[in-house]
This record gives C-alpha cells, structure tokens and sequence, in this order.
C-alpha cells in the first residue's frame, strides 16, 4: 500500500532570508543546526519583517515524505504533534498531499524550526523539537511498516531517548516484516555524538544509507568521496551520498554509479537532500532503476535548491517524471 513509512520530528519550518551579518550577530553555526528554546526563536521572528518568512511542514523525514507525494508516490508518516494550531498547520499541510499521519496530538506546544537563508543560500536552522521529542514506540504501527516497501528513519531522531526508541521499534518492526529500511545521517554533528550507534545501523539493519561528503568522511576517516563510498558500502548494501553541485554517487550491488549534478543557480539549500532522498526512494520503489532513481533525484535536489523552502513549489509532472527517467 505504501512506498515508505517515515519516522521523523515533526516540526513547522519558518524560512526567512537574512544576511550575514544578521546570521554573524545572532552567533550560531552557520549551515547546521542548533537546538534553542522557544523564546530564542520568537525573539529572532520579532526582528524579522512580517513579509520576509514563510512556513511549511517540515523537519527532514517529514520533508521527503512529503517530496514523494509529490511525485505521485504514497506514504505514512509517525510524528508527534500538540493540538494547537501549529500542529494543525503540520497535520493538515501533511494530509492534503496524501501522507497518512495518524499520531496521536497530545497537550504542550508543537515543534517549530526557524531557518535562516543567507545570501549564498546556505540555510541555518534554529529547532525548538516541543513534543516532537515525546514520540515513543506506541506511537509506531506494525500493521502500517507491514504495508510498505521501506521504512525511512531521520538521525536527528537520535537525540532523544524517548525518539531513539521510536526509531529503533520502527527498525524492528521493518525487518520482523520483510520491510526494508532506509536511515539518513541527517548531520555531521550527530556522528560526533553516536558514532557508534549508527555504524551498528549501518553493520546491520540499515538497507539503504543517505549521507552527504562531509558526513561520509566523519563517519569513515576518510577523504575522497569514492573511498569514502566503498568504506560504507562494505557495510551496508546500498549507498546514497550527495556531493553538492557535483552530484552524487550510488552504490549498488559493489558498483559505482555516479550521477551527474543539476546546474541551477542556488536560493536556499533547505531540504535539498531532503528531496534528494525523495527521489531516490520513490523511484526504486516504483520500479525504476538505480540510475534513474538517482537522475530523477538529482533534478529534484536542483529544483527545491532554485526556491524558498523544503517544498515544491512546482511539483514534477507524471511527463516530466517519464522524459527524466528515459
């Protein structure tokens, strides 16, 4: 019934365009993510105009679910959100694309990203998780991962127990199901901190591994991008890592597949391998092959890069899905 079942924190993504100065004062690391409490974040939003932010769904999981629904593929997704109205937003942006949610809402105040887009379109991002850090294992349906192809696990889940146990249960259900399952690093800070516990992934359940170079290199030692790909692909059956404007390379059955980047003038990189992730996911669960399925996600990489947000704001056709993919 489903292509993918997505694990993810659930949180409403607020973009804004700001320059680097303003990203200088405000004294984060520029192009990663830092956790903050709420009043960090309003007090950022308050000295921004009105008209300079949008918002959308988000967080990473939730982001490529979103991205394969968009390409016509079907999806259900765990994520944690508060009966307020910013998890309304979440829920309702989620469901009228066709992603199957049905966590429970729960009391408190749901989670919210804020992502700063400088000028050479480098996103940073502020995260206040709310209750997206409350989803738990009983918020993991067997019966729902036993309908899908593959099971898609974010590494920002890694940061609370409470989450971590989620994946984990999402893990268990997958492979007591046949079900196979796709987990993506999500950032190079995360590796510093469970190294360990994601080369177990990697050793064992995990099918397919998305990463970018720099996470590929802090999870290997290593430093040109083939090396760095066949060190992982040792260990895990397939690999997915992007390289920028220089594509990507697969890893496939012990083979190289590189695939060619999208020359597209950059506004904001926000959920770039995101949708890349989308891509390849949706394609090689709709029959198409490694290569196309990476073709396909390249394009869409260079597409979501081209505009403001983690989502399409002009969605691949059926023909354009079809010409790509000849």
């Amino acid at each position: 019934m489903y292509n993918v079942y997505g694990v993810g924190n659930s949180l409403v993504d607020i973009q804004a365009h700001v320059s680097d100065e303003f990203l200088t004062e405000l004294a984060y690391p520029k192009g990663g993510m830092t956790l903050v409490e709420e009043a960090i974040q309003q007090k950022v939003i308050a000295s921004l105009n009105a008209d300079q932010f949008s918002r959308c769904a988000g967080g990473s999981a939730a982001n490529t679910m979103m991205g394969i629904a968009d390409f016509g593929g079907k999806g259900a997704y765990a994520g944690k959100t508060a009966d307020d109205d910013i998890g309304q937003f979440f829920l309702n942006d989620m469901r009228n694309v066709g992603i199957r949610i049905e966590v429970p809402a729960t009391s408190g105040q749901s989670g919210t990203c804020v992502i700063l887009i400088t000028p050479d379109a480098q996103r940073t991002m502020l995260t206040h998780l709310g209750v997206s850090s409350e989803l738990g294992p009983d918020d993991i349906e067997e019966s729902e991962i036993a309908k899908s192809q593959y099971v898609y696990i974010e590494g920002y889940l890694f940061t609370g127990e409470s989450t971590k146990a989620a994946a984990m249960k999402a893990i268990e259900l997958a492979k007591k199901n046949n079900v196979k399952v796709a987990f993506t690093v999500s950032d190079p800070f995360l590796i510093d901190l469970f190294r360990d516990e994601f080369w177990e992934l990697i050793h064992g359940p995990v099918d397919l591994l998305f990463c970018n170079l720099d996470e590929a290199r802090a999870l290997t030692g290593k430093n040109d991008p083939v090396d760095c790909a066949h060190e992982i692909h040792h260990h895990a059956e397939n690999v997915a890592m992007t390289l920028g404007a220089d594509g990507s390379i697969l890893m496939h059955e012990k083979k190289v597949i590189p695939i060619e980047g999208v020359p597209v003038k950059a506004i904001d990189t926000t959920g770039a391998g995101d949708m890349y992730a989308a891509g390849i996911l949706f394609g090689i669960t709709n029959g198409l092959t490694w290569q196309q399925s990476g073709h396909l996600a390249s394009h869409a990489a260079a597409r979501i890069v081209s505009q403001l947000g983690a989502r399409l704001a002009q969605p691949f056709t059926q023909e354009e899905i079809g010409q790509l993919v000849k």
